[in-house]
C-alpha cells in the first residue's frame, strides 16, 4: 500500500475510532460528576487508538460488517487500556507527571481521584461492552433477524466478552502488572517475557481476538490471531524499551530515560540494543506472515502493525 494511501486510511480509521469512543463517554452529571470528568479527561488526552483500530480491522478481515456490537467493544477496549495507563502513572507505580504530552490524570485531579478514575474506566468498559448483548440484530432491523441468527450473535458477543475480561484481569494485564511490581529486584528473563506478554500483549490479543470472534472466525483462526497479537505486543513493548533509550521526549510526549533513572530492568538492559532491534524485526515478520494466512483483506492491517512496531514515537 502506497504511503500516502496508508496515511489517509489511518487518519480515517483513527477518526472513526475517536468518534465511536466519544459516543460512549459517560455523561458528566450527578453528585459524582467529578469522576466522569476525570475519566473523560483521561480518555480524550490523545493516543493512537491502536486497540480499537486493530479490533475493527481484524473483524473486517474475518468477514464482519460494521454495527453497534463491534463499536461497543471498540470503546470498551480503549477504556480498559486508558484505565491501565491512569493507574500506571500513579505515584505508587511509575510516578509519571506526563502522558501523551499532557499532565497525567492523578497530577491534575489528585492521587485519590486518579485511582477512582481508573476504577471507573475499567468498570464502565464492561458496562459499555455488555450492551452489545442487547444489540445483536442488524442496526435498525432487529425485528427481522431470525432467532437462530440472534443466538449466534449472542454466543459471539459472550465469547468476545469473556476474552476481554480474562485478558484484562489477573490472568492477563493485571497479572503482568503484579509480576512487574514484584520482580524488579530480581528480574529474570522468564519474568520479563511474562510481563511483556501479559502487561502489554494481552490487551492487543483481547482486541484482535474479540474482533475475530465477533466476525465469526473459527477456533483455529482465533488461535492464529492470538499468536499474531502476542508477537505484536512483545515487539511493541521491546520497541517501547528501545525508544526509552534512544527516543526524543518531545516526539514521544513523555520523559525518556526513566527506565535507566529508576534502574528498571528491561528487554534492552538484558539483551542489549542490537539484539532487541533484531528480535523486534523477527517478531514482526512472523506476525505479518500469520496475517497473510487469512484470505480477507488485510493489507492495511499488516502495514499498520509493521508501522506501529517500528515506530519512532
Amino acid at each position: 500500500m502506497d504511503a500516502s494511501v496508508f496515511e489517509k486510511r489511518l487518519q480515517q480509521e483513527t477518526a472513526y475510532a475517536e468518534r465511536v469512543l466519544r459516543e460512549h463517554l459517560p455523561k458528566e452529571e450527578g453528585l459524582q460528576e467529578k469522576i466522569m470528568e476525570a475519566m473523560n479527561y483521561s480518555l480524550l488526552a490523545g493516543g493512537k487508538r491502536l486497540r480499537p483500530i486493530l479490533m475493527r480491522e481484524t473483524y473486517r478481515m474475518c468477514g464482519g460488517e460494521d454495527g453497534r456490537a463491534i463499536e461497543r467493544f471498540m470503546a470498551a477496549i480503549e477504556m480498559i487500556h486508558t484505565y491501565s495507563l491512569v493507574h500506571d502513572d500513579l505515584p505508587a507505580m511509575d510516578n509519571d507527571r506526563y502522558r501523551r504530552g499532557k499532565e497525567t490524570t492523578w497530577y491534575v485531579y489528585g492521587e485519590t481521584m486518579g485511582i477512582l478514575a481508573g476504577d471507573g474506566l475499567l468498570n464502565y468498559a464492561f458496562e459499555t461492552a455488555i450492551r452489545a448483548f442487547q444489540e445483536t440484530g442488524t442496526e435498525g432491523t432487529e425485528e427481522s433477524v431470525p432467532d437462530s441468527e440472534r443466538l449466534v450473535r449472542l454466543e459471539r458477543a459472550s465469547a468476545a466478552f469473556s476474552v476481554l475480561a480474562r485478558k484484562a484481569g489477573i490472568y492477563g494485564m493485571i497479572g503482568g502488572q503484579v509480576v512487574d511490581v514484584m520482580a524488579q529486584e530480581e528480574m529474570s528473563q522468564t519474568n520479563l517475557l511474562f510481563i511483556h506478554a501479559h502487561k502489554t500483549a494481552a490487551l492487543i490479543q483481547a482486541a484482535m481476538m474479540a474482533g475475530a470472534i465477533l466476525a465469526g472466525a473459527d477456533r483455529e483462526q482465533v488461535a492464529a490471531i492470538e499468536k499474531c497479537a502476542y508477537n505484536i505486543g512483545i515487539a511493541f513493548q521491546i520497541q517501547d524499551d528501545i525508544l526509552d533509550v534512544i527516543g526524543d521526549s518531545e516526539e514521544l510526549g513523555k520523559a525518556t530515560g526513566s527506565d535507566a533513572a529508576n534502574r528498571k530492568e528491561t528487554y534492552v538492559t538484558r539483551k542489549g540494543l542490537e539484539q532487541a532491534k533484531a528480535d523486534v524485526e523477527a517478531l514482526s515478520r512472523e506476525a505479518a506472515g500469520i496475517l497473510d494466512g487469512f484470505t480477507g483483506e488485510h493489507e492495511f492491517l499488516k502495514q499498520l502493525i509493521l508501522t506501529l512496531i517500528h515506530r519512532r514515537k
